[in-house]
Formats: structure tokens, sequence, C-alpha cells
């Protein structure tokens, strides 16, 4: 529960900051939120009786809700729809769809991730991210494709097409800062299932 709520509060973060639009006031408390995110959540997991850790892991959570008026992307437009037919937790299911989110749209937010990076003190730019977020998913075991979250998992052409379908059509597909087409949305899907980022 500690590693998919945080998790949860992570993509919040991570994913408003990378919406496009103008709100630096989401913005800022996002950038805030992810660094407090990458501080504590691994003290909150490691030691559940860390006051401290729990405490700024709440205010994490909390600001996730505050900056996502600004919008979400494609790992909750996949989540939804996943958690929806397999009945997996939400958070678990945002953190395995994460990287792979990421990746796809890494053309129009490189320079954000960079500029993230440097403030949660973070080498290395968009990569030095995009690596920081595995690092961290596998210190709280967060299976690295769908398969280890949804035991015995075995998608057919025709449900795979249904969850792309309900991704792209999903609130938070708007706020993607690259188009979810059904296309890519059946691409992340089998990226996920694969494991390849």
């Amino acid at each position: 529960i500690t590693a998919g709520t945080g998790m949860d509060a992570l993509a919040h973060c991570l994913e408003a900051y990378c919406a496009p639009g103008y709100h630096p006031m989401a913005d800022g408390i996002a950038v805030e939120g992810v660094r407090l995110v990458f501080e504590n959540l691994p003290k909150a997991y490691a030691n559940g009786k860390d006051l401290v850790a729990r405490a700024h892991m709440m205010s994490a959570a909390a600001m996730g809700a505050a900056a996502f008026q600004k919008g979400l992307g494609a790992i909750h437009s996949l989540s939804h729809p996943v958690g929806a037919l397999y009945d997996t937790h939400h958070g678990m299911t945002n953190a395995v769809f994460m990287p792979y989110v990421l990746a796809f749209n890494r053309d129009s937010i490189e320079e954000r991730i960079a500029r993230l990076a440097a403030y949660c003190g973070i080498k290395g730019g968009f990569d030095g991210f995009a690596k920081a977020i595995i690092k961290l998913r596998k210190e709280l075991k967060v299976p690295h494709a769908l398969p280890g979250l949804i035991k015995g998992l075995d998608m057919d052409k025709k449900r795979k097409a249904l969850i792309a379908d309900m991704a792209v059509v999903d609130p938070t597909a708007g706020g993607n800062p690259v188009k979810l087409t059904k296309k890519a949305a059946l691409t992340l899907l089998e990226n996920a299932i694969a494991g390849t980022i």
C-alpha cells in the first residue's frame, strides 16, 4: 500500500508537470511533490514507523492532487482501463506504466524533465531521471511489466484493442503532451506487457 499510494502521488505530480498548458503554480507544486517522493518514499517503504517520511509523503500526495488540475496523461489513461478490467491497484498500475509513457513523451518533455531532474538533484537530465524512476520502482518491488502485476496475464487482440479504445477516451488522455492515438495506446500497452522501454 505504501509503495502503490506513493507511486500514485508521484504519477500525479509528474503528469501534472508534463501536461501542456500554462499553469506555473501547478508546475511549482508538482516539482516539489516529485522531490518529496524521491526523498521520502524509500524511507517510508523501508520503515512504516518513520512518521517524518510519512508526513512528507502525505504532503506530496496532497500536492499531486492540487497540481493535477493542470492535467494528467497516458500513465493514467492506460492505468484506468487496466485497473477496471483486471482489478489492479491504481498506484501500482501507474507505477508499471510510468517509464514506458515517459519514453513515449520524451520529445515533448525532455527539456522540462531535465529541469525537474536538476531540481531533484538527479544528474544526467532526462536519461538520469528515467533511470531514477526505474531504480525507485526496483526499490519498491514494483513489477517491471504488466505480467508481474497481473498473474497469468493473457491478453488477446480483442482485449488489447478494448483497452486502447478505453484509454483514448479516458478524461486524462487529453493532458498527455503527445497525442494519445489508439495506435500509440496499443504500442504502449504492448511495451508494458513485454517490458520493453
